[in-house]
């Protein structure tokens, strides 16, 4: 069986190294379109602020690490995919040929439709060569703008603030990091930010960017501010990478639609990570989530499959999120929004940047964010993830959400109990 991986990011480098192990001897092919190691774009900031070097971005360290494992890797770009002759034609020109196929293409970023991004000093941190250029820049006193302040956008942050460049941030939304903290935080997370010498923009869009005069660059903002800028970073979203899908007649959506095996409508190819639309435990319905445990964690259900194992269904990703910004950990899980008529429960201490608030469905916890709290993390997914019913103890949660390893004890023991499983 031969076995083609499109895209040697994280959920292709683990697809392979499962499938190798599952299949030994079967012909295994990582296919990436860089012309580096694979590497982790997660670990990019590190690089930014030279606590790492290049080669601590690479996901495996030794250079070896594929040819060990009879994986052939290869440079190059996907153009198409002709499913009949069961063949993925590449830019280079040539082709290469699959039994199983695994996409794993990833995501590209979005630049946003504003006059003036195609000027020079612009970039996007996503790729080592992105990261290359803003280093050189990122200097103490270099004036830096930093479009978004989402969840990449917040991780890019912290690195431009460590290089002790002089750091804007304009985001959109009314607050920081808006698809993972609910106002509260999201806004503790800005007074944080300023109080440590960044200056942020909420819900504010750079408008157009042109020459500037003392600087290389200026930004106009829909406030009608100015920013002066030695470079600016646009960290304004992601796509997943389909178009090279355009007439195979593989479905996709806002990714490529997946199944609980991670296959796609043809059941010789996969799909997985940032371009996969798979399954949110949550809510059972299907999304992008464009995260490293998610993406590995399909490559290794991917990989399963591919292999002809049974029962390697997907349940389904937990939303989950861990931030670390200048210091103040942030973490989000589930359905940190809640659900329409369920209950919740909040702690805030805003002096000291202290936060939880819990979600709850009946008696089961749902979804949580939390702030400057990291001792009850491993519990809130373990209690989420296993759907844990809480029964008295929710109700103590509420006077108290602190109380999160008491209650993940007397809950799980009630259960073994109830089970017969504790004498």
């Amino acid at each position: 069986m031969n076995h083609l991986i499109i895209g040697a990011g994280p959920a292709g480098v683990v697809a392979a190294e499962a499938l190798r192990k599952l299949r030994p001897s079967d012909p295994i092919t990582l296919l990436g379109d860089e012309p580096e190691s694979p590497y982790s774009r997660m670990a990019l900031p590190y690089f930014l602020i030279k606590q790492i070097k290049e080669e601590g971005t690479h996901l495996r360290k030794q250079p070896d690490h594929f040819s060990k494992q009879n994986i052939k890797v290869v440079r190059d770009s996907v153009a198409s995919i002709d499913r009949a002759a069961k063949q993925a034609k590449l830019k280079s020109g040539g082709s290469a040929s699959y039994d199983k196929l695994l996409l794993a293409t990833g995501s590209h970023p979005i630049a946003p439709p504003i006059p003036g991004m195609d000027l020079p000093g612009i970039f996007n941190c996503w790729t080592l060569a992105d990261s290359r250029s803003i280093a050189s820049r990122a200097k103490p006193g270099a004036k830096v703008l930093l479009m978004g302040a989402g969840f990449i956008g917040c991780i890019i942050l912290e690195a431009l603030a460590q290089s002790g460049a002089d750091l804007t941030v304009v985001e959109m939304a009314d607050r920081m990091v808006p698809r993972m903290m609910n106002d509260t935080a999201g806004n503790l997370i800005k007074a944080w930010c300023e109080k440590q010498g960044v200056t942020v923009h909420t819900s504010t869009r750079v408008t157009a960017i042109r020459k500037g005069t003392a600087h290389a660059l200026a930004a106009e903002l829909s406030t009608g501010k100015v920013v002066d800028a030695d470079m600016i970073v646009s960290a304004t979203g992601v796509r997943s990478n389909i178009d090279f899908l355009n007439g195979s007649g593989i479905q996709t959506d806002q990714g490529i639609l997946v199944n609980r095996q991670m296959q796609t409508n043809d059941p010789d190819i996969f799909a997985a990570g940032d371009v996969a639309q798979g399954r949110d435990f949550s809510t059972g319905e299907y999304s992008v989530q464009a995260i490293q445990p998610t993406a590995a964690e399909h490559g290794q259900l991917a990989a399963r499959n591919m292999a002809g194992l049974q029962g390697a269904i997907h349940r389904g990703s937990v939303n989950m999120n861990v931030l670390d910004t200048l210091g103040l950990i942030s973490s989000s899980f589930g359905l940190w929004m809640g659900k329409p008529g369920g209950d919740s429960a909040e702690l805030l201490n805003r002096d000291r940047f202290k936060y939880m608030n819990l979600q709850f469905e009946d008696d089961i916890l749902v979804g949580a964010t939390s702030l400057g709290m990291t001792q009850h993390i491993g519990v809130v997914r373990g209690l989420i993830q296993t759907k844990t019913r809480l029964g008295k103890w929710k109700q103590k949660l509420i006077e108290d959400p602190t109380r999160l390893m008491e209650a993940y004890l007397m809950s799980t023991q009630a259960v073994g109990f109830n089970a017969g499983i504790l004498k």
